[in-house]
């Protein structure tokens, strides 16, 4: 299990390095009515208000949870509270997945005990328990059909 959390977790920092640019987008209200809409995840939970945030929005089950490459969207965002909202928008109105991470002290890499545990918080969409593996795509799956759509990821720390 350790291994297989690690293995989500790296390369989402790995992207949240590459992406720095990326900046939080605007709220719902610059939504605007069509084929697509905004998604804005409430991030809830953050054991401590420091470092930064990586989340990424998958559209399929390839790549998710931990490859950031496949992901459709990507957001950083520094840490000020222990709630944050991160938006995307104008996404193509079809099913999703969230996946987040909290790289506490910005250093760019998950840490992790010395038998490979992480020390830092993750979470995805929908909140589903983590058993012996990453979440499944199905497990995080939410529908995006209308003007917006909210999610709500609670983070998760070992």
């Amino acid at each position: 299990m350790n291994n297989i959390i690690a293995t989500i977790i790296t390369p989402l920092l790995l992207a949240a390095s590459i992406q720095q640019s990326y900046a939080e987008t605007p709220t719902a209200a610059t939504c605007r009515p069509g084929q697509s809409g905004c998604i804005t995840v409430f991030i809830r939970e953050l054991k401590k208000p420091e470092g930064t945030l990586g989340v990424l929005l998958y559209s399929s089950k390839k790549g998710f949870p931990d490859k950031p490459d496949l992901a459709v969207a990507r957001r950083i965002k520094a840490i000020s509270s222990t709630a944050h909202e991160v938006s995307f928008e104008n996404i193509p109105f079809g099913t999703y997945a969230v996946s987040v991470l909290h790289d506490e002290n910005s250093n760019g890499k998950m840490d992790k005990t010395f038998i490979g545990i992480p020390k830092e918080g993750f979470g995805v969409s929908n909140n589903p328990k983590i058993k012996t593996g990453p979440p499944s795509f199905s497990e995080a799956l939410f529908t995006l059909d209308h003007i917006q759509a909210d999610v709500m990821v609670t983070m998760k720390y070992f």
